[in-house]
């Protein structure tokens, strides 16, 4: 069953691929062809094919919300991932971005906004792949694949 916003504002769709905006004002993505081209050649690296991923922009309220209901944490975070496949090497699922956290995390680590988006945006696709970030050895060998996949960007 998808969480994605059914209200939300279709940003782009792209086959298997879709961005929506909710509860965000005057946000946009200027490289969504080509986050589409780097995230299916994500997916094609580690031999995964995507049926249908789904990246939703918010705001921290609304994810705040979702990490409540859903996963029963009272904290804020920059991005929840909730897979929705039924079969091995399928990508399918929702991707919960707040774009406040992200700036946040950008601004803290002295990077731009993109960069810092592009980084959670992997990491989510990473979570579907397979990759988890709850100890530090596993946190560090996820940096190092975020690391490497940002390398693959060509825009």
């Amino acid at each position: 069953m998808s969480l994605a916003p059914a209200a939300g504002l279709r940003y782009f769709e792209a086959p298997g691929i879709e961005f929506v905006v909710e509860d965000v004002p005057e946000f946009g993505l200027h490289d969504a062809e080509d986050l589409v081209a780097w995230i299916e050649r994500i997916a094609a690296v580690h031999e995964y094919r995507i049926a249908q991923l789904t990246f939703i922009f918010c705001t921290d309220t609304y994810l705040h919300k979702l990490n409540l209901e859903y996963l029963n944490h009272d904290t804020l975070t920059d991005i929840i991932t909730f897979d929705n496949a039924d079969d091995a090497e399928v990508l399918e699922g929702d991707i919960f971005i707040s774009v406040e956290r992200v700036a946040d995390n950008a601004k803290d680590l002295n990077v731009s906004f993109r960069d810092e988006l592009h980084r959670v945006m992997i990491h989510g696709v990473l979570h579907l792949l397979g990759y988890h970030d709850k100890d530090l050895l596993s946190q560090t060998a996820m940096r190092r694949k975020e690391d490497y996949c940002l390398s693959l960007r060509t825009f």
